[in-house]
């Protein structure tokens, strides 16, 4: 029975012979197996670095019907995708689609009668993928299975595990973000993991990347930073990275309240109106500018200064007198961001 090895040897061959570049890809488009040649397009680049492909270039798929075509497609070349002209053959397994098998070929070196090669292994890469991977709801259902063992937290055999099952190497590292896109695993609460195999990294919420075993590290992370955001952190980019000064905030233990770092929190908290918690907190966000808390808080500059004497009376603290700022802001966002975790 063929295996994986013997699919990465028989795209070396094929490789070699067209003196061509040729990728397999599962029917997630992930690249699997592949052999480069010469130069390759912008977007083949970014396949086998990235480990997932553009979404503008998975259109093509779509827009050549490549994932019902039974025989070898040529598409096109497609400057404003990063795309070379190139040869695809469905990979299919008793009529089931498995992957397709690319060879980039912008000088039209492939012609009808050279194909033979290229639908043999196509035939063999269908053949391993129907063995190796089952039915996608089968590989599915054991992702989140191993995703779920490592959300409870470090797990060395689980990683691997998943490692293996989506083909990444054994140091992938994995950021958890927001926002969905190309390649992600969905995670409880409207988080999304990205396995990182490259030094290409992008922004995301759980900030730089951690290793694959440590995915309930990044997703604590994520979960830190879009709390600090609902407490009112004004974070660019939205990313752990960015928390600054938050961090004495997040990381504060649960032993330390905003009452033990200024008690006039406690003595806005327990006005019958908001009014004053708020402008305290927005006065000293702005760094005492009256004219941006004003305009923020949508009132007069003098009901400002009103609500600041105010202030003063109830606590004892003058918020336009820059010492006695830092410990009551710092209490103010502690009590905020315990708010927003308890919401």
């Amino acid at each position: 029975m063929a295996d994986s090895g013997d699919v990465q040897a028989a795209v070396d061959r094929l490789s070699l012979a067209l003196n061509l570049s040729v990728l397999v890809e599962d029917r997630d488009q992930r690249p699997v197996w592949w052999s480069t040649r010469g130069s390759v397009d912008q977007t083949r680049m970014s396949t086998i670095l990235d480990r997932h492909v553009d979404p503008k270039a998975a259109e093509v798929v779509r827009e050549f019907n490549l994932d019902r075509a039974v025989g070898p497609v040529r598409t096109p070349e497609m400057p404003e995708r990063g795309m070379w002209a190139r040869w695809c053959v469905p990979a299919r397994r008793e009529g089931r689609l498995m992957g397709y098998l690319w060879v980039l070929d912008p000088e039209h070196i492939v012609g009808e009668e050279d194909l033979e090669p290229l639908i043999e292994c196509a035939d063999l890469a269908a053949s391993v993928l129907a063995t190796r991977h089952g039915s996608a709801e089968d590989v599915r259902r054991r992702r989140n299975e191993l995703i779920a063992a490592l959300l409870e937290g470090p797990d060395a055999e689980a990683a691997r595990e998943l490692a293996r099952q989506e083909q990444l190497p054994h140091d992938a590292e994995v950021q958890v973000d927001a926002a969905v896109r190309t390649g992600a695993w969905p995670l409880p609460g409207g988080l999304y993991a990205y396995p990182v195999v490259t030094h290409r990294r992008r922004t995301a919420t759980s900030g730089s990347p951690v290793p694959l075993v440590a995915l309930s590290t990044a997703v604590a992370r994520a979960r830190a930073t879009l709390t600090a955001v609902a407490a009112g952190a004004r974070l660019d980019p939205v990313s752990w990275d960015s928390l600054g000064a938050w961090r004495l905030v997040v990381d504060a233990p649960a032993s330390l309240g905003p009452a033990d770092l200024h008690p006039a929190v406690e003595v806005l908290r327990s006005q019958q109106r908001d009014e004053l918690l708020a402008t305290a907190r927005t006065f000293l966000d702005y760094g005492g500018d009256v004219t941006a808390a004003a305009d923020e808080l949508h009132i007069h500059r003098t009901t400002l200064y009103y609500r600041l004497d105010r202030i003063a009376e109830l606590t004892g603290v003058d918020l336009r007198v820059g010492a006695t700022r830092t410990p009551l802001q710092l209490a103010l966002w502690l009590d905020a961001y315990r708010r927003a975790l308890e919401a």
